[in-house]
């Protein structure tokens, strides 16, 4: 088997011992049935809420204890090109086996469904999942159809002004939502300022995403006080960034942004 960054992954037996350092990965885990092997999570891991209260932490997504994690003797550590670093990786792949996720699209989550589902063995609950997303994808898409296309900067971060731009899986999903990314020119997560956003007379929304940064109505409240023209609207950023399974309720929930706005 190869992991999504083609890179080949040798196990010998089914894992029993797992570390995700992905915490949309292990609410993945969660639900394909496979909590008792989890033996290890990072301290952003929050779904389910009993994870790290049950599992060992090993630190976070950017500084994980090696030590702790080589103590637990995991069959596998699971990564993400985005969430840990190539140094991480690498550093772990001198404890055990890594896999690592690359997710842009949704295409790319469905197949990280179902390497997961091949790599421990829960086929079964991998396609269920895959065919509750999939059935709720095109049921939003179809609810969307007709709707008209708006503008709009949705906010990851302050202090600096950060945006999500191109080749991420916010600005995929914001596409499915018939939203026109308005820094879609702009590669990942740039900077920006809120004057940029007072030149853009066709932006129609911004949107302030609940992470990785916690914006709060007090940061509405600033930034209309720069852009008073603009609609601020506060947003679930685990629906809009967390690839894994709770793409199952994500759809849902742009229904009801679309009715809020």
């Amino acid at each position: 088997m190869k992991d999504q960054l083609g890179r080949h992954i040798n196990l010998k037996s089914t894992p029993q011992r797992i570390i995700s350092l992905v915490p949309s990965q292990t609410e993945l885990l969660y639900d394909l049935g496979l909590e008792e092997r989890i033996i290890g999570v990072t301290k952003f891991c929050v779904h389910p809420k009993r994870a790290l209260v049950n599992k060992t932490v090993v630190g976070g997504t950017k500084d994980v204890k090696y030590e702790l994690i080589q103590s637990l003797k995991p069959d596998v550590i699971l990564c993400n090109k985005e969430e840990n670093t190539k140094e991480i990786v690498s550093t772990l792949e001198k404890i055990s086996t890594v896999h690592v996720s690359d997710i842009y699209t949704l295409q790319d989550s469905l197949a990280l469904i179902k390497q997961y589902g091949e790599l421990f063995s829960a086929e079964n609950s991998a396609e269920n999942l895959i065919t509750t997303i999939t059935s709720e994808w095109k049921s939003f898409k179809a609810f969307v159809k007709d709707a008209s296309e708006k503008k709009v900067a949705y906010f990851i971060w302050r202090k600096p002004w950060m945006v999500a731009g191109n080749n991420t899986f916010i600005d995929f999903l914001l596409k499915e939502n018939r939203f026109i990314n308005a820094f879609g020119e702009k590669a990942r997560y740039p900077e920006v300022l809120l004057s940029e956003l007072k030149m853009m007379e066709d932006l129609d929304y911004i949107l302030l995403s609940s992470e990785p940064f916690p914006f709060k109505q007090k940061h509405i409240d600033e930034i209309q006080r720069e852009l008073p023209s603009v609609k601020i609207i506060l947003v679930d950023g685990e629906y809009f960034s967390w690839y894994g399974s709770r793409l199952q309720n994500a759809f849902k929930y742009f229904e009801s942004l679309y009715k809020k706005i």
